[in-house]
């Protein structure tokens, strides 16, 4: 369905969009001008002439549109549809093949998480993993390492504020600031 046209999608909505009372007949005469006036390549000036002849019946005229723009081509369709959302952008949205292309979509996601692609833990391994890593960051905190212990992390921890942002570094500095005179 991803790869529909929008060919194919113009003969998907054709019925919806010749049903009674969705277009009104100053919306099917904006797309018609618009369609004639900004890309006079899609309807001259005569076909436009004739789909807007108020002696057709609203119903007749909005067919012979749409099959006109079918037989077309692809770009026609497009321009259509760029009309169609800029003229009666409610009705763009309820389109049967807008649907169909936001239920592939969500599909199509639902397949990826499917095959492993995306993690299958849930929120609560997430939440295990932030408790642990805050819990050691207090634990540390509170408790500081005996300085006797390793001597050699206390150096590594005395590079590493060239590394890390300033503000950060100020704290580090702070706290390793009794201990680096010994060195």
């Amino acid at each position: 369905m991803t790869d529909q046209t929008y060919c194919d999608r113009l003969v998907q909505d054709t019925p919806f969009l010749t049903g009674h009372g969705r277009l009104n007949e100053q919306q099917v005469d904006r797309i018609i001008l618009q369609l004639n006036r900004y890309y006079p390549q899609i309807l001259t000036n005569k076909e436009a002439e004739k789909f807007r002849n108020p002696k057709a019946s609203l119903r007749v005229r909005l067919c012979d549109l749409l099959s006109h723009l079918q037989q077309s081509g692809e770009r026609d369709c497009q321009e259509f549809y760029r009309a169609l959302y800029i003229h009666a952008q409610p009705l763009h949205s309820r389109l049967p093949s807008r649907h169909a292309l936001q239920n592939s979509d969500c599909t199509e996601l639902d397949s990826g998480s499917q095959s492993g692609e995306l993690s299958d833990r849930g929120p609560m391994s997430f939440l295990a993993g932030l408790g642990l890593a805050v819990g050691l960051a207090l634990l540390l905190y509170c408790y500081p390492p005996d300085p006797k212990g390793l001597p050699g992390t206390r150096r590594v921890l005395g590079f590493s504020p060239v590394i890390i942002d300033r503000h950060v570094s100020r704290y580090l500095l702070a706290f390793l600031a009794d201990d680096l005179g010994g060195l």
